[in-house]
């Protein structure tokens, strides 16, 4: 469902962008998503201690505020299909971020999938570079900055708010996020601007399908996710989005070169290695 979801609001993002900036994208992303969570969520905020508040406050800036914005940002110059690809090496970042800050463990072919998921992502991005000199494969870095949040806020709703109900941490973290994204959207003129633009009359509504279920309730079903395994398989929900996005990017008339599609199945294979629990003897 989570694949579904996610990988669908690819597509969204950049319809959305026919009508608004990245900046108005990921704020009004936010802000729908928070006010929706709220609705249903409020109640649960009081089941935070000031200890889960602080943890809340930095897995929120890295989950639920940048991202948002990264992934619009992303999208002005690069295709939705290659956006989920290179979004895919989040896996790996779990396991990197885990094991530096958070105490996991690494075996020797973990780090070999670590390793073989970065070669992937160079040869998506090298063959995107040459292929479509139309892009700006810089925009990738966002992409990467973006898996680093989630990262961060993986391992820290694992080991610190685990306790807490999918829907408590959910609201809590856009309720960190959404004044930040309110004065964002006030300093873009947004409010000024919608009243006589159609493109933006139009594109609201897919600003609102991204924000309702790919926002809001793909992340209280990705936090329980997170809080019934563990945090890389939690992130191997990437797996399949890629599928998806791709899909749907094709269906939307992008091209993608059979190099980067072998860049794709590169950063799968990598995170297949860091995963998997049994080496396979021959």
């Amino acid at each position: 469902m989570l694949s579904l979801i996610w990988g669908s609001s690819f597509i969204l993002i950049k319809r959305s962008l026919v009508g608004y900036t990245p900046l108005q994208v990921g704020g009004l992303r936010i802000i729908f998503a928070s006010a929706l969570l709220f609705v249903f969520g409020y109640k649960s905020l009081k089941t935070l201690s000031k200890t889960d508040w602080k943890w809340v406050g930095i897995a929120g800036l890295c989950s639920s505020f940048f991202p948002p914005f990264f992934f619009a940002l992303a999208q002005t110059e690069i295709s939705s299909g290659i956006t989920s690809i290179l979004n895919s090496v989040a896996p790996l970042f779990t396991t990197l971020v885990g094991l530096a800050l958070f105490g996991l463990s690494l075996k020797r072919r973990q780090v070999l999938g670590v390793l073989i998921g970065l070669l992937g992502t160079v040869v998506l991005i090298a063959a995107g570079m040459e292929n479509n000199v139309n892009q700006n494969y810089w925009y990738a870095l966002f992409i990467i900055f973006a898996a680093l949040g989630y990262a961060f806020n993986i391992n820290i709703i694992k080991k610190y708010l685990s306790h807490l109900t999918p829907l408590a941490v959910t609201t809590a973290s856009f309720g960190v996020a959404f004044f930040p994204a309110l004065i964002i959207l006030i300093c873009t003129g947004l409010f000024q601007q919608f009243t006589g633009d159609s493109a933006m009359h139009e594109a609201i509504w897919y600003i609102m399908a991204l924000a309702f279920l790919g926002t809001a309730l793909a992340n209280i079903l990705f936090n329980k996710l997170i809080k019934l395994s563990s945090p890389v398989f939690a992130a191997s929900v990437t797996y399949l989005i890629p599928l998806v996005a791709v899909l749907w990017g094709f269906l939307d008339g992008e091209n993608i070169s059979v190099l980067q599609l072998l860049g794709g199945l590169i950063i799968l294979l990598g995170v297949w290695l860091v995963n998997r629990k049994k080496v396979i003897v021959l």
